[in-house]
């Protein structure tokens, strides 16, 4: 499956890192749904559009999805005018054509990654509750926990990944902060004066 190409800014994390994401493999994934029969409903119960990293990919996923959900053939004529229909076929540029791929070890592949930047961005977010001293701990750690099971919640289906050493080192960690003494709320990195800038974060293991 390839389409013309459209810019777009790539999403990056508070670390400065890119988020978790791989658009050839979106591609190959929507070029097997529209070539494989009965490939969408193989991975149904796993993708969803926000999976996609790229807007482009999520939109041409909702068209199929659709299509799935009214039990009418996906292939490149119907999704193409499924497209056409929701007046998004030249935001996805244009006509597509397909190519086959292994759909459902790919499509793991897509929705691992999409669960990878949803806990990063989780974790971003509790780590700035947690240097605010207004905030309290019990509150954060309720908070925390019930987020990753909100999670894991909605994103494991037929086994995509296996979250919970993930939970129970998120909520380690965030006991670790709170049960500090020497005024440091995250990780030290062996570095004194760079721990006391940073009260004692570096990149913890769960992202």
């Amino acid at each position: 499956y390839t389409r013309q190409k459209k810019a777009y800014a790539p999403k990056v994390s508070e670390q400065g890192k890119l988020q978790p994401q791989d658009k050839e493999l979106e591609e190959a994934v929507l070029g097997a749904l529209m070539l494989e029969k009965d490939a969408y409903t193989t991975v149904c119960d796993i993708l969803k559009p926000e999976c996609f990293y790229e807007p482009t990919n999520q939109l041409i996923y909702s068209a199929i999805s659709r299509l799935g959900a009214q039990q009418r053939p996906i292939d490149m004529l119907t999704v193409t005018e499924q497209l056409r229909l929701d007046g998004k076929l030249d935001e996805v540029g244009g006509a597509l054509r397909i190519s086959a791929a292994h759909i459902e070890y790919h499509a793991r592949i897509v929705a691992q990654k999409y669960l990878a930047r949803e806990l990063i961005e989780f974790s971003s977010e509790i780590l700035n509750k947690a240097f605010d001293e207004t905030n309290d701990v019990d509150d954060l750690m309720q908070e925390a926990e019930g987020k990753l099971f909100e999670i894991s919640q909605r994103n494991l289906k037929k086994d995509v990944t296996q979250i919970d050493p993930v939970l129970s080192e998120a909520i380690r960690q965030i006991q670790i902060a709170a049960n500090r003494s020497d005024g440091l709320s995250g990780l030290q990195t062996g570095f004194h004066d760079i721990d006391k800038i940073t009260s004692g974060w570096q990149n913890s293991d769960l992202i």
